[in-house]
């Protein structure tokens, strides 16, 4: 057993001499092979896992999530980093760098020497791969950690290229502080990439991981300028000799080293949404997010304490978000800093009013000046009101969208319905969520939902983009989601009222050009909004509590509204749209029927408007609540123009068409517009034959009314529908009011409850209805 052992041990050293030298090597390559995979390469970062990094579009850092060792880095490689830079690096540490295989043995042998004929340490011995080695795995500074730091350059050089091991060097090298890398330090010291380093810069940089706690820039610049100076003498035959002299003479200016705070919830929500990212680009422009910020942390210092603000500004073209803010004051805790509005859901308030109008358009039922009826309606048992209590009576569809007027609205949706609105708005990108067990319902219109600014500001992006709508995107790796919110036809038409009030001559609505906006507020003035478009940008604001408090006297006209056209106003202004779409035309229409003008006889265009029609077509306006007939026809004296019928008649005769006005807008008409709406008076002797019921306009029984003000009273334009004698109006059985020649009558409903309204003329007719106030 013993010989046969001794046998095959000596059997090697029994052949020829090359053969020998064979078995060592192949001795020493499996005893290499063995160590490397028995002591593998520790992976750079891998312990900790790494920093976070969220630049903006010009590579500026916005924020830094460091490593479990609490490590700032941003990743670079070679190509990105100035040539001055690797020029500097591998002529002071390392000429050698790109044949030697991770020792350089003649720079080992040297210092050797000079330790022992000096018995100090003259140079170093330690290549560039040497020093990614000790970054790698440090080892303490003893002649056994050298030795282990050999071994790891010469493994290192064994798996990575030369270019990959620069590689490391570039994003690892201790650099001060919490900073490793070139890059990172650049940005931090500097305030600028390291692709745009200078001779100074570059060497400064070379110098500092030598010793990285001595040398910051920001707290010794004197033994910086010392060593760098050092650096840039070295550098004589590679640089030209002006070049040097111009560094030497650079002082050390370093920015104190503060971690960057540049949007910084929404780095916190791309962090969430990137696991495993070490770097995320964003399409953030640093100079309008600072400006941003700069505009809502002042105008945030004169709200109260617990109130907060968000804004967002995105690029209409590519979607990409060039100003974030989720807060004005993401430190301030009492503010709720921290909590990011910009994606919380709220009830929008009167925002999504240009989506019902442009479904309203696409669907073929009003243009932009189609009449609506802005007065006291019941929309089954659901009673609006407008914000400032106020009615209007008749209005363009235009001046509904720009006044934001609620009953109109409201009316619209009732006739489109609220369901097919709300999966229009979803199919457009807008995921508005009802309260728990409701459905949707007419207070959809005015709030009665939620959504998201973010989700606000890309179905606004529609009315400049010809009706499609996008999905912000905040980081340059997310896809473009785009979809159709309205046809270009009624976006342009929307934009157009929201920017112009319609084209109406003489109207100018705001003072920035081409910027078309609406406002919205909530219930309770818990939330104030503004969302507004240019050709270029859409930009939103919303300002209230986090936790949802009211804040009474806060809306959107006065503190969003304001805040929106400071944030325009430091933008590249748009121009509007000169041209419209083939599908819009302009063309003069006729109240109160809406069709054409020109279409009806003369006589029933009793006033007529210039407004944007949709692919040609002008659609009557709709039906009157109350059932009447728009047109009524009536057999008149041809003489006297009177009322008569086949029966009184003594003359020749004719037929007339009349066009009415929607019944529930007689209190608001003046006595002109009134009379020639109305049916000419009776003959004599023919009036008693025909006798029209009285009817109360401007209440309705079973109406249940509410102020929007609290406990403000309630006020009530009344008339008498026909009613050709004087009218004594009473309330709960007392006389309130006397009417004559109009039959117009104001009532003011101070008390909440029941309360019976009753209108008689001088021939014994009346009509009585029975309201509730509600508070």
């Amino acid at each position: 057993m013993r010989r046969g052992i001794r046998y095959w041990l000596a059997w090697p050293w029994r052949q020829s001499v090359w053969l020998r030298m064979f078995w060592l090597l192949t001795c020493a390559v499996a005893f290499v092979f063995i160590l490397d995979r028995v002591f593998p390469l520790p992976v750079p970062g891998g312990k900790t896992g790494g920093s976070v990094l969220v630049v903006a579009r010009d590579g500026t850092p916005m924020r830094v999530f460091p490593d479990g060792d609490h490590v700032w880095r941003d990743a670079i490689t070679p190509d990105q980093v100035s040539p001055r830079y690797i020029q500097a690096l591998l002529h002071y540490e390392d000429r050698t760098f790109w044949w030697h295989p991770g020792v350089n043995p003649l720079a080992l042998a040297r210092a050797v020497w000079q330790r022992l004929r000096y018995g100090h340490v003259v140079s170093g011995a330690s290549t560039l791969t040497m020093q990614v080695a000790r970054i790698i795995d440090p080892k303490p500074h003893t002649l056994l950690g050298k030795l282990h730091q050999m071994l790891r350059a010469l493994q290192l050089e064994m798996h990575y290229s030369k270019r990959q091991i620069l590689t490391i060097y570039l994003n690892y090298a201790p650099m001060g502080g919490i900073i490793e890398g070139v890059e990172a330090a650049s940005r931090a010291y500097l305030g600028h990439s390291s692709s745009r380093l200078s001779a100074a810069d570059a060497a400064m940089l070379t110098v500092l991981p030598q010793a990285p706690s001595l040398l910051r820039p920001d707290r010794f610049p004197e033994h910086v300028r010392v060593a760098r100076d050092k650096v840039l003498r070295r550098m004589v035959g590679v640089w030209d000799r002006q070049t040097i002299v111009d560094a030497l003479r650079d002082p050390i200016v370093a920015l104190p080293l503060r971690e960057p705070m540049l949007a910084p919830l929404l780095a916190e929500r791309l962090k969430r949404s990137h696991p495993g990212w070490t770097r995320i680009d964003t399409a953030i422009d640093p100079d309008t997010q600072d400006n941003l910020a700069s505009l809502l942390l002042q105008r945030v210092s004169s709200f109260p304490k617990s109130m907060s603000i968000a804004a967002m500004v995105m690029d209409n073209d590519t979607l990409g978000v060039i100003a974030y803010a989720g807060s004005a004051d993401y430190a301030n805790m009492q503010r709720s800093g921290y909590i990011d509005m910009v994606h919380a859901r709220r009830s929008p308030g009167s925002t999504l009013k240009p989506f019902l109008y442009g479904l309203a358009l696409d669907d073929g039922l009003i243009d932009s000046e189609s009449l609506m009826v802005d007065a006291p309606q019941s929309f089954h048992g659901y009673d609006p009101s407008n914000f400032e209590d106020g009615f209007h009576g008749a209005v363009s569809v235009s001046e509904a969208l720009v006044q934001s007027l609620n009953v109109p609205a409201v009316d619209m949706l009732d006739r489109l319905g609220a369901t097919y609105f709300v999966s229009h708005l979803q199919s457009g990108g807008v995921e508005f969520v009802m309260p728990p067990g409701a459905k949707p319902n007419l207070s959809v219109i005015l709030g009665g939902g939620a959504t998201t600014l973010a989700q606000l500001v890309g179905a606004y992006r529609a009315l400049a983009h010809r009706g499609i709508a996008g999905k912000p995107r905040y980081a340059d790796d997310e896809p473009r989601i785009e979809r159709r919110m309205m046809s270009a036809g009624a976006a342009f038409i929307v934009r157009d009222i929201l920017a112009s009030g319609g084209g109406q001559a003489g109207f100018e609505r705001g003072e920035i050009p081409g910027v078309a906006w609406k406002t919205g507020t909530s219930y309770g003035f818990r939330d104030a909004w503004a969302i507004g478009v240019n050709d270029h940008y859409t930009v939103g604001v919303w300002v209230g509590r986090p936790d949802g408090t009211a804040n009474p006297g806060f809306f959107g006209a006065s503190v969003a509204e304001p805040l929106l056209m400071q944030i325009f106003a430091g933008l590249p202004r748009g121009r509007m749209q000169h041209q419209p779409p083939a599908s819009v035309g302009r063309a003069n229409i006729c109240w109160p029927l809406g069709r054409r003008e020109g279409v009806d006889d003369a006589s029933l265009c009793l006033m007529r408007r210039s407004a944007w029609l949709l692919n040609g077509l002008a659609p009557p306006t709709l039906p009157d609540r109350t059932g009447a007939d728009a047109v009524q026809t009536v057999l008149v004296d041809r003489a006297s123009g009177l009322r008569v019928t086949d029966e009184c008649s003594h003359g020749p005769t004719e037929l007339r068409r009349i066009a009415r006005w929607p019944n529930l807008l007689e209190p608001w008409l003046d006595r002109a517009n009134l009379n020639t709406g109305r049916s000419p008076a009776w003959a004599a002797g023919c009036h008693a034959r025909e006798t029209e019921a009285l009817h109360i306009v401007g209440a309705i029984d079973g109406e249940r009314l509410r102020s929007g003000n609290g406990d403000a009273a309630l006020t009530l334009v009344l008339s008498a529908r026909g009613a050709e004698t004087t009218v004594h109006w009473m309330l709960d059985d007392r006389q309130f009011a006397v009417s004559s020649q109009d039959n117009k009558a104001i009532l003011t409903l101070a008390e909440p409850g029941e309360h019976d309204i009753t209108a008689e003329d001088e021939s014994g007719r009346y009509d009585h209805v029975r309201v509730y106030v509600q508070r």
